[in-house]
């Protein structure tokens, strides 16, 4: 009788010990799938931008969003990262490099929206700098959406241009690529929620 009885609890702790070793095994490879998925995701994500950083490129590889198709569009800029994200239900639908505001002209935080002064060039005499495809966000004219610079004549900075999504270099305006810049020139509505962090 207590060897049948021995008999009963060594196969019952048998099956314990299958049951919870498969669990676990079935656990790790759970989570084993969802980095692969996760690192795969990010993965997707990072290589749609383009490296090294060209100012006269589109700053992904893919297709920009269709604003008609995202009516709740906003942008967020990043200081922190120098990116500007285009934004729709939570999802990022496109990453822009660019560069902000350094030192004494530093880009504002804020909320603000796009407004209805545009252009396709602009020249400052006391900065000694131009850029193209400008849009404004703030103060009617003030602080822009833009190109990198250019000078007098329209000519694109190269030193300036080689700053974007590297450093803030800016004196307060949000430098594109010119692709970039020139989409959001043609595209972005006048009314679009802007975002300015430091984060």
């Amino acid at each position: 009788m207590r060897s049948s009885i021995k008999h009963i609890l060594v196969a019952v702790a048998l099956v314990l010990v299958v049951a919870i070793g498969g669990a676990i095994l079935w656990n790790n490879h759970r989570a084993n799938t969802a980095n692969k998925t996760d690192s795969s995701a990010v993965h997707k994500t990072s290589s749609v931008m383009r490296t090294p950083i060209n100012w006269q490129k589109s700053s992904e590889t893919v297709a920009y969003p269709d604003v008609n198709a995202h009516p709740n569009l906003w942008i967020k800029v990043s200081k922190a990262k120098q990116r500007v994200y285009l934004i729709d239900d939570g999802k990022v639908l496109y990453t822009m490099y660019c560069s902000t505001g350094s030192g004494k002209s530093d880009t504002p935080t804020g909320t603000y929206h796009i407004q209805a002064e545009r252009g396709t060039f602009f020249y400052n005499q006391s900065s000694n700098e131009g850029a193209k495809y400008w849009v404004s966000w703030k103060n009617h004219g003030e602080y822009l959406f833009h190109t990198v610079p250019t000078d007098a004549n329209g000519n694109f900075v190269i030193s300036e241009a080689k700053k974007l999504g590297k450093q803030a270099a800016s004196h307060g305006c949000v430098r594109l690529s010119v692709p970039d810049a020139k989409w959001l020139y043609e595209n972005i509505k006048e009314g679009t929620k802007v975002v300015i962090t430091n984060n």
